[in-house]
């Protein structure tokens, strides 16, 4: 299944995409919370005939497609030449770092350049939503534990990541640096999460093209991991790292992000998201 909420921000409705693309309400349903992403209810979501569900109809905005997300996890350095391009060392285990829940929003939604900020960048990502949680999680397990999949825009403002102290985390949480979706697709409709692939543009310009085949740590190995450190959560979401192109290592000088820019990315059987991004103002903070 492709799940979804659309609406309004704060207002969202959950649905559902058919075989013909077209999106379907599941408003008479209960939304989309961490609840609704057990296997049981999955299952059960899936007995439905999507042509008995009414059909939304004009152009729509896509939310989050999961409410209620109370970790939003993310592995740095996953693809060895993302890690080369980035100057560092292969890491020997995954990188671990968190983007704050209030960055979430929708994949299309305008994304905010921070207050003086020279080197906003992005990544396309694939990100994998937790169905039922776990602590120590075997890595034979662990993509059981896993309700889906979805893009993620990792964006990341390096100078704050890179030049303001060792921690990561306050380079990738300024809001709107979450965009996710449109989809939540079940595990079951992707099959191998490694063998997908995935792009991103910058004004229409090919900047990344790579396949999740080249990630350093699977996704089973992640979940594993995370759960080692952490008791992951139905609902968390966790983003798994970018293929090589991103801003800071493009040659021979690097370059980012500035108003008006128009970022498209996309990853195989998961959809597509398109951001215009825009200068900081305090009405665009959220």
């Amino acid at each position: 299944m492709k799940l979804c909420r659309y609406g309004q921000s704060g207002a969202e409705k959950p649905g559902l995409i058919d075989a013909e693309g077209r999106l379907r309400s599941l408003a008479d349903y209960a939304d989309l919370t961490p609840d609704m992403l057990a296997p049981a209810s999955l299952r059960s979501l899936a007995q439905l005939d999507p042509a008995s569900l009414p059909l939304v109809g004009g152009d729509v905005r896509y939310g989050v497609p999961v409410a209620g997300t109370r970790k939003f996890i993310a592995i740095g350095l996953n693809y060895a030449d993302h890690a080369a391009e980035s100057n560092l060392p292969i890491p020997s285990e995954p990188v671990v770092f968190n983007k704050w829940i209030s960055c979430l929003q929708g994949p299309n939604d305008p994304v905010t350049i921070p207050k003086d900020s020279v080197k906003t960048d992005w990544e396309v990502e694939l990100g994998v939503v937790i169905g039922s949680g776990g602590h120590c999680i075997a890595e034979a397990d662990a993509l059981s534990h896993v309700a889906g999949y979805c893009v993620v825009n990792d964006v990341s403002e390096r100078h704050w990541q890179t030049e303001r102290g060792p921690t990561w985390d306050k380079g990738k949480g300024f809001p709107t640096f979450g965009p996710v979706g449109p989809w939540l697709v079940t595990s079951d409709e992707v099959g191998d999460p490694q063998k997908l692939s995935m792009w991103l543009e910058v004004n229409g310009a090919r900047v990344q093209d790579g396949s999740t085949e080249t990630m350093i740590f699977t996704v089973a190995e992640i979940v594993a991991y995370c759960s080692r450190i952490m008791d992951l959560e139905p609902g968390d979401i966790i983003t798994t790292g970018t293929p090589p192109g991103v801003g800071m290592g493009q040659k021979p000088e690097p370059w980012y992000l500035k108003p008006g820019d128009v970022v498209t990315l996309g990853i195989e059987k998961l959809g597509q998201q398109r951001q215009q991004f825009r200068a900081w103002a305090p009405e665009a903070a959220k």
